[in-house]
């Protein structure tokens, strides 16, 4: 159980210094999401305006005189949370118990596998890549679309998803080991 425990923190070390050299170096996830609107202020009364309810709007163009979308027009999408700025020092903590748990988990997965990966660091990484490839399929490649992410900013993600679990992995697949034989 200290073998899980401390391969998980470990995990949250990674993870968390990944985080904070990509984000909050580099600027990765503020270049795709914080990008700037240039009447910004009139948008943002317009939004305030017609946008109570937090949620997912669309905003698509003018139906043709034969009931459907004319081609080569763009689709908005606007994402309201319901939450200001205010909120930002109360969801750093939601943030940080996720990126907790999260290698907790992976590394509590890691230590119910069989004895056969366990005895191989390479398995044991791959299962680690495998938990990242599954967040870019299923977490970043489904926000590709009409109304959603260009294809070039979920590949980013999916990368960055494939890239940090791997580097996770590194250090859990370290440190979890098979049971000894008495």
């Amino acid at each position: 159980m200290k073998r899980v425990i401390s391969a998980g923190l470990l995990g949250a070390v990674v993870l968390m210094a990944w985080t904070l050299i990509v984000n909050g170096v580099l600027r990765f996830q503020a270049s795709i999401d914080m990008k700037q609107i240039s009447a910004e202020r009139q948008v943002y009364e317009v939004l305030k305006e017609h946008i109570t309810d937090p949620g997912r709007y669309v905003c698509n163009p003018e139906l043709t005189s034969d009931g459907r979308f004319p081609n080569e027009e763009p689709v908005f999408s606007v994402l309201y949370s319901g939450r200001g700025h205010e909120s930002a020092g109360g969801l750093m903590f939601v943030g940080l118990a996720v990126f907790i748990l999260a290698p907790m988990i992976s590394a509590w997965m890691l230590s119910q596998m069989s004895e056969r990966i366990k005895s191989s660091y390479a398995r044991k990484l791959l299962f680690f890549v495998a938990i990242g490839l599954l967040f870019a399929l299923f977490g970043d490649l489904m926000r590709f679309g009409i109304g959603s992410y260009p294809l070039k900013d979920v590949t980013a993600f999916a990368i960055n998803h494939i890239v940090v679990w791997t580097l996770v992995g590194l250090v859990e697949a370290w440190r979890i080991q098979p049971q000894r034989s008495e």
